[in-house]
């Protein structure tokens, strides 16, 4: 009976979102398009969703996104994400992606994977990973290799690189190309 109902719920997260299926009314036609958009992407809103390569396209996730085995379409995700490659224009929470996690325009939250990106974005919270990146982060980068713009607060890692630093790095190689001190083994402060 356990083994039908897991069938059933598996079968039907799959399903939903194949079957989903953007609706207008014929009065929408007549609005503005940033309007129909702004629409469309409120009615493709989902709690819980399974992105499979990069179906469907425009989703918008606020809950749980399950990345098989990656995902680049959904725009703004709020909520939990998990599986092996995530992508997204704006995340809020937590993403948790075995071999990369990649974030192009907002990110507050924690990631965590082999290789976690927040582009030229701003980020606010963590990344733990082998390799860190961020454009400008408030917060903390944990990871063998972590590079950012400007960082305000901490970077743990053997090899540490920022172009501004307000904060700590901890590490055999400590890199802040703004400061007086650029380069400054186990421990390097920028203020």
């Amino acid at each position: 009976m356990m083994k039908k109902a897991i069938t059933i719920a598996m079968t039907a997260a799959f399903a939903l979102p194949l079957l989903a299926q953007e609706t207008a009314a014929p009065a929408e036609e007549q609005k503005p398009a940033q309007q129909r958009e702004e629409r469309r992407r409120e009615s493709n809103v989902w709690p819980a969703f399974i992105a499979i390569c990069e179906y469907p396209e425009s989703a918008d996730v606020i809950g749980l996104r399950l990345t098989i085995p990656f995902s680049t379409r959904q725009e703004n995700i709020t909520g939990f994400d998990v599986g092996f490659w995530g992508r997204a224009l704006s995340f809020e929470g937590l993403m948790v992606n075995v071999l990369r996690n990649d974030v192009k325009d907002d990110l507050a939250g924690l990631q965590v994977g082999l290789y976690n990106s927040a582009g030229g974005c701003d980020m606010l919270g963590l990344q733990a990973g082998l390799w860190n990146e961020t454009g400008h982060i408030r917060g903390l980068q944990v990871g063998i290799i972590n590079t950012a713009g400007e960082a305000r607060g901490l970077q743990v890692g053997l090899i540490n690189r920022c172009e501004t630093m307000f904060g700590y790095q901890i590490g055999l190689v400590n890199v802040i190309r703004d400061a007086e001190l650029q380069f400054c083994p186990i421990v390097n402060i920028g203020f």
